[in-house]
C-alpha cells in the first residue's frame, strides 16, 4: 500500500511538471475560430500576449497551468472586432464639439448649438452630424438663422457624411470668401447671387484653413476618448481612413508608452508631399500600428449629391456630383504608389467615380496580383463594372445601406440602385469583403454593422423584408468580414483575424451567442470582456 501511495504521488508529481506554462486560459467557452474551416472550440490557452492552444476544456486543461483561468461559463467568444473603415481620430475629436447626429429639424440643429455655447463658449464653434435627409424639409440648409444667433462668433458645422458643410457669415469672413471664389473639386452654393453657406467637399478647405488647430493635450485626449469608446463595443484594431503625418507620430508615440492599446491600420491623407515620405521612409510596422496605405479621395457623397455619377441625379437633372480630386492627380498618385509596397484605398461613392478609380487600378496595377487596393465604399456600381473587383479589395459599410436606403433611390433612380449597397456582388467578384461603419458617419458598434449586412434593416426592422435582400450576407461571411477578411484587408491575416495558433490574442466575449440568436436580438448584444494581447482591456 505504501509502494502503492508513492507511486501515485510519483505519477501526480511528473503530470504537474509536464504542464506548460500560460498566462491566461480561458475555459467553458462557446468559441468561434474563424479559421479556414469555420471550426469551433472550448478553451484557448495564452502566453506573452500570443494564442498558444486551441482546442478542448480537457486538452487546455490537462496540457496548462496558468496564472489566471478564465471560466466564461458557455458564453460566446470571437476574435476581436477589426473596423475596416473609420475615422477613429475624428471620433475622438467629435466628443468635444457639437454633436447633431439624430437632428429632426434644422430648428434642433440651431438649438443643439446654442445649448453648446452656452455651457462651453468656444472662440470657433465647430460640430457635426446634421442630415437634411432626416428632415421634414429634405433641403440644405441656409446660413440666415445662424448669422442672427452667432453674428461674431464663426460657426462651421459638418454633415453628417462629412463632405458638406454649413457656415455663418462670420466664418465666410473669415475666410475671405466671396460670390467670386473660385470653387475647385465641389461646390460653394449660391442663391439669388448670395452665398447660401454651404460648402461641397472641395472647397470645404478654405474654411477648415481658419479653424483654430487642437492642441497636442486635446489630441491626445480625443485618441484616448476613441480609443475607450472603441473598446468597449469590441473593436481591437481599427482602420483609420485619412490622417496626417503629426498624428501619426502622435498615435505611435502613445501606443509606445503602453497610453493606447488599441492596435490601428493608419491610411496615410494623400498628397504629392506625403505619397513621397511614406514610400521613401518605407511601410512602418509595429505590434500595434500599421502604416502601409494612403487613402485617396475621388468623389464626395450621395447625401449631399457629391458622388459622381455616370449620369445625372435623378432628382436633381443635369447634375453629375464631381471628382473631388482631378483626374490627372488620381493618375499621378496611382502610379506612385504602384511604384511601392503601399496600398492605395480609394474613397468612391458615385458609379462614374468608381470607374474611374476601377480603370485606373487596372492600368498601373497591370497583371501584378495579391497588392490588395481597396475602394472604399464601392457604393453604387455600374453593372458592366463589377467585374473589375476580380483583382481589387472591396471595403464596404453595412450601416450605409440601411441608413440610405429611405432617400438613396430618388437619387439614383430604379435602375441604378440595383447595383447599389450590393455586398453579395462584390463578394462573388472578388471573394472577401471588408467591414467596417465609418464612423462617425454612423454608429460605432460592430454589432449594427452585423444586424445591417445579415437584415438589410434598420433598427425599426424597416423594410419588412429587407432592403434588396439578394445582397444580403450570411452570419459566416459577416464575422468574416468584420475579423479575418479585414486583417487580409490590412495584409495582417497572419497575425491576427481569427483565434489561432501563433496569432494575438485579440478576442471578445459577448453574453449572446451572435451565430445563433434571432436576428431581432442582435443589436442588442453587450460585450462582456475585450481583450488585446491576451490583457482584458474591459
Amino acid at each position: 500500500m505504501k509502494k502503492l501511495s508513492i507511486l501515485i504521488l510519483a505519477v501526480i508529481t511528473f503530470s504537474c511538471t509536464k504542464k506548460e506554462k500560460a498566462d491566461t486560459t480561458i475555459i467553458n467557452a462557446n468559441i468561434y475560430t474563424v479559421n479556414n474551416n469555420f471550426d469551433k472550440a472550448e478553451a484557448i490557452a495564452i502566453k506573452d500576449g500570443k494564442i498558444i492552444a486551441v482546442g478542448t476544456n480537457e486538452e487546455i486543461q490537462n496540457t496548462y497551468a496558468s496564472t489566471f483561468t478564465n471560466n466564461v461559463q458557455g458564453k460566446t467568444i470571437v476574435p476581436g472586432f477589426i473596423d475596416a473603415h473609420c475615422h477613429f481620430y475624428g471620433l475622438g475629436l467629435q466628443q468635444q464639439k457639437v454633436d447633431l447626429n439624430g437632428t429632426k429639424s434644422f430648428k434642433e440643429v440651431l438649438y443643439k448649438i446654442s445649448q453648446f455655447q452656452n455651457k462651453n463658449n468656444v472662440a470657433f464653434i465647430t460640430g457635426r452630424g446634421w442630415d437634411q435627409n432626416d428632415w421634414e424639409v429634405k433641403e440644405f440648409p441656409t446660413k440666415e438663422s445662424l448669422d442672427k444667433i452667432f453674428p461674431n462668433t464663426p460657426v462651421a458645422i459638418r454633415r453628417i457624411d462629412g463632405h458638406a458643410l454649413l457656415v455663418n457669415q462670420a466664418a465666410i469672413d473669415l475666410a475671405g470668401v466671396t460670390v467670386k471664389t473660385k470653387a475647385e473639386g465641389g461646390f460653394i452654393l449660391q442663391k439669388n447671387g448670395k452665398l447660401t453657406g454651404i460648402f461641397i467637399d472641395g472647397p470645404m478647405d478654405l474654411i477648415e484653413a481658419i479653424i483654430p488647430k487642437p492642441s497636442k493635450q486635446v489630441q491626445i485626449q480625443a485618441l484616448k476618448d476613441a480609443e475607450k469608446i472603441c473598446i468597449d463595443f469590441g473593436l481591437t484594431t481599427v482602420d483609420d481612413a485619412g490622417l496626417s503625418q503629426s498624428t501619426i507620430e502622435l498615435i505611435d508615440s502613445l501606443q509606445q508608452t503602453g497610453e493606447l492599446k488599441i492596435r490601428i491600420y493608419a491610411m496615410v491623407s494623400a498628397s504629392d508631399k506625403s505619397i513621397d515620405y511614406y514610400t521613401k521612409k518605407g511601410i512602418i510596422k509595429t505590434d500595434r500600428l500599421n502604416v502601409r496605405s494612403f487613402k485617396v479621395y475621388a468623389d464626395g457623397a450621395l447625401g449631399s449629391r457629391g458622388a459622381a455619377m455616370k449620369k445625372p441625379y435623378s432628382d436633381q437633372h443635369n447634375h453629375f456630383g464631381a471628382l473631388v480630386t482631378p483626374l490627372s492627380d488620381l493618375k499621378s498618385f496611382a502610379e506612385k504608389i504602384a511604384t511601392s509596397d503601399f496600398q492605395m484605398n480609394t474613397h468612391a461613392i458615385g458609379d462614374s467615380a468608381n470607374y474611374v478609380m476601377l480603370k485606373t487600378y487596372k492600368d498601373v496595377l497591370k497583371d501584378k496580383k495579391n497588392r490588395r487596393w481597396r475602394i472604399e465604399h464601392a457604393q453604387i456600381i455600374d453593372k458592366n463594372d463589377f467585374n473589375y473587383f476580380d483583382n481589387i479589395l472591396p471595403s464596404v459599410q453595412p450601416t450605409h445601406a440601411t441608413s440610405d436606403m429611405y432617400w438613396a433611390e430618388n437619387r439614383v433612380g430604379a435602375d441604378r440602385i440595383k447595383g447599389a449597397y450590393a455586398f453579395k456582388d462584390l463578394l462573388n467578384k472578388y471573394g472577401k469583403v471588408a467591414l467596417g461603419t465609418d464612423f462617425p458617419v454612423e454608429k460605432v458598434s460592430p454589432l449594427l454593422t452585423f444586424y445591417a449586412a445579415v437584415t438589410r434593416k434598420d433598427l425599426n426592422n424597416y423594410p419588412e423584408n429587407g432592403f434588396q435582400m439578394e445582397n444580403a450576407l450570411t452570419r459566416e461571411e459577416t464575422l468574416k468580414g468584420m475579423t479575418i477578411w479585414a486583417a487580409y484587408s490590412n495584409f495582417e491575416e497572419e497575425e491576427k483575424g481569427s483565434i489561432e495558433v501563433g496569432k494575438m490574442a485579440d478576442f471578445i466575449i459577448l453574453d449572446k451567442n451572435i451565430m445563433e440568436i434571432e436576428e431581432s436580438e442582435i443589436p442588442s448584444i453587450k460585450i462582456k470582456e475585450t481583450y488585446i494581447d491576451g490583457e482584458k482591456v474591459k
